[in-house]
């Protein structure tokens, strides 16, 4: 019997599980099957195969997934790119206009800048925190807009709710990439938007060991995003579902604790006499500090800082860490620092990263759920 649980700590453990268990397993096994037997099956994406994301260890991420964003359905893919591009693909046309925010994670930039025009797409980036403006760079075939719910690296919030009330005015589908925030801290379709999207080889996973992404939103659109990905191929494999199902079981528990250790991080940081700034929405400092407080029901577990000085002392003082793993990507359970010049953003041209504040010496900090205590005294001996 299906159950609607009223909790998101619940809900990480039980939406979508098969009942009853199967063989009586409490973890759902590992179908490593790559068909299944026909069973009457009308519909070419109804087939039961690896590729259409349809095995029993697909559908349980989907019914979990949905039910984490208070969605009406989910997917998985085999990456978070392959949840962007696809879902671009399925909601654009050639000819179709974008308007998309104007500092976006590496990847997604160099999609739209980069891979776009082959297409027939168009775009153009906007600033999301002025609604003023995005009147001026509306077309007749604009069919979507498209942001980040905490920008990367910046860590920027945007006028989301605004951003909604433009998609409806003007019959755009709104797009969202909740990655940063994960469910925990924000359910994006709650105030409004269609679509939300994870790279959920970060929070969602948690354990740094498998790449994954999904999407959330209308159940017709997430068909439509479905039937795409399953010509385009991006589907993801029953192992890797199998870790990400099991990582999602202990997502609250990372996250909040994440929250809690980042804004002492932030804190520290913003005190210290050798930082030159700190972006993160968690501090009262930060321009968009209330907006945050409002929307989210914490900061997350990323923050971005720049040191006093030149790009060596930037690398000089995350040699000299000893817990965080210089390392790209971020979400997991161990602290990871990276310079998105030289890993998520190196793709951009060095004047583009400049133009959105994204320096050569910006370091950005993915914090783990190691004790903060030994994390502060870590960076105090590498500032020293």
């Amino acid at each position: 019997m299906a159950r609607n649980f009223k909790r998101i700590e619940t809900k990480l453990i039980h939406a979508g599980e098969p009942r009853p268990r199967i063989a009586g397993a409490v973890e759902l096994p590992i179908f490593q099957s790559a068909m299944f037997e026909y069973a009457g099956e009308t519909s070419y994406h109804d087939l039961k195969y690896i590729r259409l994301n349809n095995t029993p260890n697909h559908t349980a991420l989907h019914e979990k997934l949905a039910a984490l964003e208070n969605a009406e359905a989910a997917l998985i893919t085999a990456s978070g790119m392959a949840a962007i591009s696809t879902t671009l693909l399925t909601v654009l046309s050639a000819g179709d206009h974008l308007l998309a925010q104007s500092c976006l994670y590496g990847g997604t930039h160099d999609l739209l800048t980069k891979d776009f025009a082959k297409f027939g797409l168009t775009f153009d980036f906007i600033d999301a925190d002025d609604r003023h403006s995005w009147q001026a760079a509306l077309r007749p075939n604009t069919k979507a807009i498209y942001v980040e719910a905490m920008t990367n690296p910046l860590l920027e919030v945007a006028d989301l709710r605004g951003v909604v009330e433009f998609a409806r005015e003007q019959r755009l589908v709104s797009i969202i990439d909740n990655t940063f925030a994960s469910p925990i801290n924000f359910r994006p379709m709650e105030i409004g938007f269609d679509l939300s999207l994870h790279s959920a080889t970060k929070y969602l996973n948690g354990h740094s060991d498998i790449v994954a992404g999904a999407v959330a939103g209308r159940a017709a659109v997430i068909e439509r995003i479905t039937h795409k990905l399953n010509h385009l191929g991006g589907s993801m494999d029953p192992h890797a579902a199998f870790l990400l199902n099991r990582g999602l079981k202990t997502l609250a528990l990372r996250v909040r604790h994440q929250n809690q250790s980042t804004l002492r991080v932030a804190q520290f940081l913003e005190s210290h006499p050798s930082v030159a700034r700190v972006n993160y929405a968690g501090l009262e400092t930060h321009p968009r500090h209330e907006r945050a407080h409002e929307l989210f029901e914490g900061y997350g577990g990323v923050l971005s800082f720049e040191l006093k000085g030149s790009t060596d002392r930037a690398q000089d003082f995350m040699n000299r860490t000893t817990i965080p793993i210089i390392a790209p990507s971020l979400g997991g359970v161990q602290t990871l620092l990276t310079r998105p010049a030289t890993t998520s953003h190196s793709g951009m041209s060095r004047d583009d990263r400049l133009r959105l504040g994204i320096g050569d010496n910006l370091i950005r900090m993915s914090v783990g759920i190691e004790a903060t205590e030994e994390i502060l005294e870590d960076f105090e001996q590498a500032l020293a």
